[in-house]
């Protein structure tokens, strides 16, 4: 179907995930009616009964993979799409129904369902990265909805996005939060999680658990290390770095070799943490 305007024809798609992301789209309110003048909203199930068939100039992806269906219906919505930007720790990393690929799927089916026999499912949650190529990954459980605007702005304006590319670690020390690592020695994820989310556990004395997962510049065994070094039981860091974006490689490296035991498994840690 041709487009029915000059605007860039946007669709909003879902896999598995719990619908956050695109709830933080809606919450944009004033911010989203701005954009929703500026393209030509064709499918987006969450908000509109209206359902376009492709093609897209831009594709919004939430959720991870985790059906044959699902794996095969990605591929649609690469081929339909200009543009696919994946948005959320679902898409990302697969999320937090990703804890699964460290476990037996078949068995946690028996045990939930009543008739397993009619449950399709993979054996593992994986990021849309790993069926399709990705041109933009927004990060964040849920995402935060002022990037995820800016993003789509910068898309129909033209121009790159401006998105942080430090650690949370930088946002504590802009807002004067006290470091709960160094002051308490409580396990913090800020050092190598993505910025985006304002800090907010710190400023609660509570650890960030990377829920914009992994920074650029990411180094988790020397964190680890240095929690370990502290007196941190490996089996208390374990869900820490398990979580909602477990299944990214940075956080899942180090999280297989506490669940190994840390460090016999893999040699001493670093002493020093990189500022």
């Amino acid at each position: 179907m041709p487009a029915t305007s000059s605007k860039p024809r946007l669709g909003v798609f879902k896999f598995a995930s719990c619908d956050g992301c695109q709830l933080s789209l809606l919450d944009a309110e004033d911010e989203l009616l701005a954009i929703a003048g500026q393209v030509e909203i064709c499918f987006f199930p969450e908000a509109s009964s209206r359902m376009l068939p492709g093609p897209y100039d831009v594709a919004l992806v939430e959720g991870s993979i985790t059906t044959a269906h699902d794996a095969e219906r990605i591929q649609q919505v690469r081929r339909d799409a200009k543009f696919l930007m994946t948005i959320g720790a679902c898409a990302t990393a697969g999320g937090i129904q990703a804890l699964r690929n460290w476990g037996n799927t078949a068995e946690f089916v028996r045990g939930v369902y009543a008739r397993p026999e009619y449950i399709r499912t993979l054996e593992k949650s994986t990021a849309i990265a790993d069926h399709v190529r990705v041109d933009f990954e927004l990060r964040g459980c849920p995402v935060n909805h002022h990037q995820l605007v800016e993003v789509l702005a910068a898309l129909v304006a033209g121009r790159r996005p401006r998105t942080p590319g430090h650690a949370v670690c930088l946002d504590c020390k802009r807002a004067g939060t006290v470091c709960i690592t160094v002051a308490r020695g409580q396990p913090c994820l800020g050092p190598v999680t993505q910025a985006g989310c304002g800090a907010i556990c710190p400023a609660y004395d509570r650890g960030c658990f990377g829920c914009h997962g992994p920074a650029r510049q990411c180094n988790c065994e020397s964190l680890v290390g240095h929690l370990v070094q502290l007196g941190h039981d490996a089996n208390d860091l374990l869900p820490l770095v398990r979580n909602f974006n477990g299944a990214a490689p940075e956080f899942r490296t180090v999280s297989d070799r506490l669940e190994q035991g840390w460090p016999e498994a893999g040699g001493p840690p670093p002493e020093r943490i990189p500022t």
